[in-house]
């Protein structure tokens, strides 16, 4: 299985992303916007979850579709970003039709960047709806990743985080990706070393190349938390372009969970709001629904593990994030 032409999201048709962040304030958001209403579903691990809107995208909710889903900074007050994407979307006539009018589907979840070295006394309200309308603005097929949009001030507990992203193509020809803000208690890299978690499942050199050392070391396996351990949470999403119902796209969402331990120890805690979102374009239609079920998952967690570590190895371009933690590629050159 190879990863799409741009090794992104966005290879999966029907998708575009967005990003809009603050240095100053150190925060920021990404929208994932549909170019129509899309099937979608949702899983939560962690223990200190931020959301909005995700009891709809249970199987036996009425909506059937998103229009768009929001990974944003900001804690609880990085929800309003949300409600400036829902109006970028009424604004261009979108949403779940009722009666007269129309109402944009937009869940969303956040992570906690608030004691991470930004300014944020923003005044009366917080920037995140602007944020959120800003991000729709900026939304397209090409996208950064590392530290910008919802990544921008993400920490994990030895190096500075960020957002990343990743996509692969399956043997039966569905393209599944990954996207995600990583903002973890525990650590991506293993020990103090240059090795990822997840070095087993990367593509290429997309994040170095390492691979995996002979065995874990002992300090490696210690289950360390960054020095400001209330600042956690890895929101992500993935998506595939296969035709999915809402509970198959429920069980994607639970598959693609796999893909968090592979690339960070430890995962779930009680400190993290582990959420992972789910989406099916549905533009190509299962032969066998259990097998292909298998697969798409299966790549859909390995997506995420590389998406995870991406975002971490190419954290602070420009010298971006908090100053605080080291960025990957700073402390291991190459």
């Amino acid at each position: 299985m190879n990863p799409g032409p741009k090794n992104l999201l966005t290879d999966v048709p029907g998708l575009s992303v967005g990003h809009a962040d603050d240095d100053a304030l150190m925060s920021g958001t990404t929208v994932i916007l549909c170019d129509q209403a899309t099937v979608a579903s949702v899983d939560v691990r962690g223990g200190g979850p931020g959301t909005r809107d995700t009891e709809l995208l249970a199987p036996e909710m009425t909506v059937p579709g998103v229009d768009a889903i929001v990974i944003s900074g900001g804690s609880a007050y990085g929800l309003d970003a949300a409600s400036g994407v829902q109006a970028w979307l009424r604004d261009k006539g979108r949403g779940f039709p009722v009666g007269p009018v129309t109402v944009p589907i937009v869940p969303q979840a956040i992570l906690f960047d608030l004691i991470n070295g930004g300014n944020k006394d923003w005044g009366k309200f917080p920037p995140y709806r602007d944020f959120g309308w800003a991000a729709c603005d900026a939304a397209g097929q090409d996208f950064a990743i590392g530290s910008v949009g919802a990544g921008l001030g993400c920490t994990t507990a030895s190096l500075r985080g960020g957002l990343g992203s990743a996509s692969m193509v399956t043997e039966d020809g569905f393209t599944v990706g990954a996207i995600v803000a990583v903002n973890c208690v525990g650590r991506v890299a293993m020990g103090d070393g240059p090795h990822f978690w997840a070095g087993a499942w990367e593509v290429g050199d997309e994040y170095g190349g390492y691979g995996l050392p002979p065995r874990a070391s002992d300090e490696a396996l210690i289950p360390y938390s960054k020095l400001d351990a209330l600042s956690a949470t890895t929101p992500a999403l993935v998506a595939t372009d296969a035709v999915l119902t809402k509970a198959e796209a429920k069980r994607l969402a639970v598959m693609a969970q796999d893909g968090m331990p592979r690339a960070i120890h430890p995962v779930h805690t009680p400190l993290d709001g582990d959420t992972v979102f789910s989406l099916a374009t549905g533009k190509r239609e299962m032969t066998d629904p259990v097998v292909d079920m298998m697969r798409i998952g299966a790549a859909a967690a390995r997506c995420l593990a590389r998406a995870i570590s991406r975002a971490v190895y190419e954290a602070g371009q420009d010298g971006r994030g908090p100053q605080k933690w080291p960025a990957y590629r700073d402390r291991f050159p190459r």
